[in-house]
């Protein structure tokens, strides 16, 4: 299940930001970290089975910041429409088959003369 957290830390600087990217970067399941809000101080996490109070635990204890979680939720997936298949079309069940002429083989004949001496190659 995908979820969304938001994480509200108090980031002043750029360096903390790109700090606190990294912290939550290298938890196990997240796939997406991005930083939101007006004064940029929200952290928002997407992942998988990601545990967002242990998340938020790591971002207090590494940038002796304030860390709040703000949210968790759900992240739906965007389903794909379904296009409908005509049984009876026959263009998406043709089967092309080209057909080549076969390769001609030549084949020459030698006589050798001299038949005592041998040589392989």
């Amino acid at each position: 299940m995908k979820q969304k957290i938001i994480i509200r830390v108090q980031m002043t600087c750029e360096k903390c930001r790109i700090k606190a990217m990294k912290i939550a970067s290298n938890t196990d399941g997240v796939i997406s970290v991005a930083v939101e809000g007006s004064d940029k101080d929200h952290l928002v996490v997407i992942g998988e089975g990601v545990d967002s109070a242990n998340l938020t635990g790591s971002l207090r204890k590494k940038l002796s910041y304030g860390a709040a979680i703000l949210s968790v939720e759900e992240v739906k997936e965007k389903e794909k429409p379904k296009e409908d298949k005509n049984p009876n079309n026959p263009e998406e069940h043709a089967l092309v088959f080209h057909q080549y002429p076969p390769v001609p083989m030549f084949c020459e004949v030698v006589y050798d003369p001299d038949p005592s001496s041998c040589s392989i190659m």
